[in-house]
């Protein structure tokens, strides 16, 4: 297999793992629109509430990146 092979197969991965993170944790409260949790600083709430965003980011990158690694195989000669 050439490489560009392997960035679409490894490119596909992280895609569809980056999707389910979001599907399962959805986006980060930053990246949302509509009306967000809040909880008061230092409370177990805020803490799992941090947790989630970053797990929501977790899952952004992987789908960009992901998504990333895909064209670039696939553009390659």
């Amino acid at each position: 297999m050439a490489v560009a092979d392997w960035l679409v197969v490894v490119g596909l991965g992280a895609l569809w793992h980056g999707f389910q993170i979001i599907w399962v944790g959805g986006l980060p409260r930053q990246l949302r629109r509509a009306e967000v949790a809040t909880a008061e600083p230092g409370t177990p709430e805020a803490f799992g509430l941090f947790w989630l965003d970053q797990y929501g980011y977790i899952g952004v990158a992987l789908a960009v990146v992901g998504g990333l690694a895909v064209i670039a195989g696939l553009t390659q000669t």
